[in-house]
């Protein structure tokens, strides 16, 4: 059976100790002109808003490129200290995203442990085999194309991989997943289970920003 095609970006399944799921709030100002969805990876920038929040803009999976983690939801509210109320305007709680065009600044809760481990799936351009496991890769950006799925469509680029020490991916392996529904195989489209290489918070030496 084939494995079915479903970028999601990346997918947080557990890290190197007990995984709480504890995540920290980033800035992202009305200026940007990226699209941001929950399984996009992320790096911070100069800069952070009137409350100290850190500013973040989207990672672009390069060659020495370093992450700071990758978005797992975002504030219902729009800035930091705005109190949610049962009166008045409603909360928008279907927020998922922030767009390319934005009229606000947007506040994304970020998974930026560095022990952090993720599931994503590949380009599909290469059937990647058993030596791809604990080489390095680099990632490709896309935006999921369904606007009512919303959700990253960020892939590990297959042709990259290679043992190259600044690649931003480290592979751990074939995601095991149980066949026949939610089967993973070697071949195109697969899902691999990766930690980030180069992440700011795990190398003593990093610049500011």
């Amino acid at each position: 059976m084939a494995n079915p095609i479903g970028p999601f970006g990346f997918q947080p399944i557990r890290n190197n100790g007990m995984y709480t799921g504890q995540v920290n709030m980033y800035y992202i100002p009305s200026s940007d002109g990226s699209e941001y969805s929950i399984g996009d990876a992320v790096k911070t920038v100069a800069g952070g808003d009137a409350n100290g929040i850190p500013q973040i803009q989207k990672s672009t999976g390069a060659n020495s490129e370093y992450q700071r983690g990758v978005i797992v939801g975002f504030e219902a509210v729009p800035a930091v200290g705005q109190n949610g109320s049962i009166q008045g305007s409603p909360l928008t709680l279907e927020v998922i995203n922030a767009p390319a065009t934005k009229s606000r600044a947007y506040y994304a809760w970020v998974l930026d442990d560095p022990n952090a481990i993720f599931i994503i799936q590949d380009d599909g351009l290469n059937a990647l085999t058993a030596t791809s496991c604990n080489k390095n890769a680099t990632f490709t950006v896309a935006n999921n194309a369904n606007a009512l799925i919303q959700i990253s469509a960020t892939t590990l680029t297959t042709g990259t991989v290679a043992t190259t020490a600044t690649f931003p991916l480290k592979i751990r392996g074939l995601y095991q997943a149980v066949a026949p529904g939610g089967g993973n195989q070697f071949g195109v489209n697969a899902k691999w289970v990766v930690s980030f290489n180069l992440h700011e918070l795990s190398a003593s030496g990093v610049a500011g920003y």
